[in-house]
């Protein structure tokens, strides 16, 4: 949410930052936010106005009685309530307007940061850079769940039964495997000197609200029947929303969090035949980190924060890419995004396991999380956030990168200590058990 006074000294900036995130329709609210903040403002100052002569008259009603004139008195007291009701008109009016502003602010997108390509959707994202060799061996690699299930690893037919599509069951060594990329993942952070966090896996509506667009509610978030709670979509929802109402010392800043969950999304829409399996579900775990920051320090984390995802992936060996996000595919809330993207052998080109993004003041506007200046006033902070991995579509470049031609897949030395201390993992018929899934 933008600061009211950007639309009353600079309404130019936002409708040009509009035109750069193709969202042209959305300019004729600038005006109408402006208008609706001109007659809340006048409002307020006829109120205002109201109410010092209310209280002049109700002192002055206050005299005659000390003078035992009391049918001036009363007379009086007939004007005050008369100014009273105005009063509470106007009060009415003030609110109705000042909520009005405030839900029109709520669909303006913030500005984007000057770096930010000029693009209308995620074909217009720019590479960055790559990290490590992107590999196609000279064997085929299957599908990923095909690969799970030859380590007897997933079943999704019981998990169709139970739940419905977009579930699944993960067994024996690839669960221990997801697990310990977690567990691996978290002792990554903590060791970048990150505080590790288990958060709520619900929040309130005034938290989602906070922390995402309308739009992206729609779209992500399951609510809770009957109750004013929602499943998070990922933790940085309940993370930053830890902070909501607060007033942070300067000296308590930066706080950087890192934090585990399960994440529940409805992942509403079509999507490719690559996309099936365990790629696109409804619940998955994630390792996300968190930052909330003073304004200027910002960018400096925004590159730490990626760099984090990069170095992780980088140690288990999987060659990745970053990609910045074009002003087009930038979701409403962020300043700047950059994905990144690992190597798939199968596909032979990236794809999506991780997003960077400073929002800029934005969430911390919306969820009155301020900063305690010295010497220039409170003031909002900024928030970042990023993903350290979010298994199971981590296992798909993880499964992919580390098979080999025999069907065996190897676990990178970092990984072992997780799964007791195995360095491949084999595939049924490999080692001599039974298939227990169809």
């Amino acid at each position: 949410m933008l600061d009211i006074r950007l639309f009353r000294n600079s309404p130019e900036i936002i409708k040009e930052n509009l035109k750069k995130k193709f969202q042209e329709h959305k300019l004729p609210l600038v005006d109408e936010i402006i208008e609706l903040d001109r007659r809340s403002r006048e409002a307020r100052k006829n109120a205002d106005d109201l109410r010092s002569r209310r209280n002049t008259l109700s002192k002055e009603i206050g005299a005659l009685l000390a003078k035992g004139r009391r049918d001036e008195a009363d007379s009086g007291r007939g004007k005050v309530d008369e100014l009273s009701g105005e009063l509470a008109e106007l009060q009415a009016l003030e609110e109705h307007l000042a909520a009005e502003v405030r839900e029109k602010l709520m669909t303006i997108p913030n500005i984007i940061d000057p770096s930010v390509p000029i693009g209308k959707d995620d074909s217009e994202n720019a590479e960055v850079e790559r990290f490590g060799e992107p590999v196609v061996p000279d064997f085929e690699i299957p599908y990923h769940t095909d690969i799970m299930e030859s380590l007897s690893g997933i079943d999704l037919e019981s998990a169709r039964k139970t739940s419905g599509s977009g579930f699944y069951y993960l067994c024996g060594d690839v669960a221990r495997l997801h697990s310990a990329i977690l567990s691996y993942a978290r002792d990554f952070m903590i060791g970048r000197g990150f505080v590790y966090c288990v958060p709520p896996f619900m929040i309130r509506g005034n938290v989602v609200s906070g922390v995402m667009s309308f739009a992206e509610m729609e779209n992500m978030m399951y609510k809770i029947e009957g109750e004013d709670l929602y499943l998070i979509g990922t933790s940085e929802h309940s993370m930053i929303g830890k902070f909501i109402d607060t007033i942070l010392g300067e000296d308590t800043l930066p706080q950087a969090w890192t934090s585990y969950s399960p994440c529940f999304r409805r992942e509403v829409g079509a999507h490719g035949v690559e996309e099936r399996g365990v790629y696109r579900v409804h619940q998955f775990e994630k390792q996300e980190m968190i930052v909330v920051c003073r304004p200027e320090e910002s960018p400096d984390w925004f590159v730490r924060l990626c760099a984090n995802t990069v170095d992780f992936f980088r140690s288990l060996d999987i060659p990745v890419r970053t990609l910045e996000c074009c002003s087009g595919d930038l979701a409403d809330l962020k300043v700047k995004s950059i994905d990144v993207e690992a190597w798939s052998p199968r596909q032979k080109k990236y794809f999506e396991v991780g997003s960077c993004s400073n929002l800029g003041d934005a969430q911390a506007r919306r969820l009155a999380i301020r900063v305690r200046g010295r010497g220039k006033g409170n003031y909002f902070a900024h928030t970042l956030n990023n993903t350290v991995t979010a298994p199971p579509r981590m296992l798909i470049a993880f499964l992919e990168n580390n098979l080999r031609a025999d069907g065996s897949v190897a676990v990178p030395a970092p990984l072992r200590g997780y799964i007791g201390g195995k360095e491949s993992l084999v595939p049924n018929a490999k080692r001599g058990a039974s298939i227990l899934l169809p």
